[in-house]
């Protein structure tokens, strides 16, 4: 079995003001989009953005549960690129819940959420490699 994920999808309640957050704050383009998914070509990845009721009817479920107990993160390539990217997160419609800082393990990194709550931790690792596609190399 491979050790790889495929599609990391995102329920949001408003399609165009995931759009804003996505496209103005990270300055993501889609590869696709309709009235009820975005999807995002990444680094190995693609990440979704389904429309939340559309998304329960899709899975079958009734409700979805708001745990917050996960974070998805972006690196960037230096320290003083986290606080600028998470200001501009904030512009295109996201809030941050924990600002910049050099957390004692050493790097930079700080949290923002976007419109629909979804965490997304702004980050640079000194020992983390980030080729020209986008792609990390763990490192320690």
């Amino acid at each position: 079995m491979q050790q790889q994920i495929s599609v990391i999808t995102l329920a949001t309640t408003d399609m165009e003001r995931s759009r804003r957050f996505y496209a103005e704050g990270f300055g993501w383009k889609t590869v696709f989009e309709n009235e009820f998914i975005h999807f995002y070509q990444m680094n190995g990845l693609v990440l979704g953005l389904f429309r939340e009721d559309m998304m329960l009817e899709d899975s079958g479920r009734a409700a979805f549960s708001r745990s917050g107990g996960y974070a998805l993160a972006h690196n960037v390539p230096l320290a003083e690129d986290v606080a600028p990217l998470m200001e501009r997160l904030v512009a295109a419609g996201g809030r941050i819940i924990q600002p910049a800082s050099a957390p004692p393990h050493g790097g930079m990194r700080g949290y923002v959420v976007d419109p629909d709550d979804h965490a997304w931790e702004i980050a640079w690792n000194p020992a983390w490699h980030i080729d020209q596609q986008g792609h990390v190399t763990f490192g320690l």
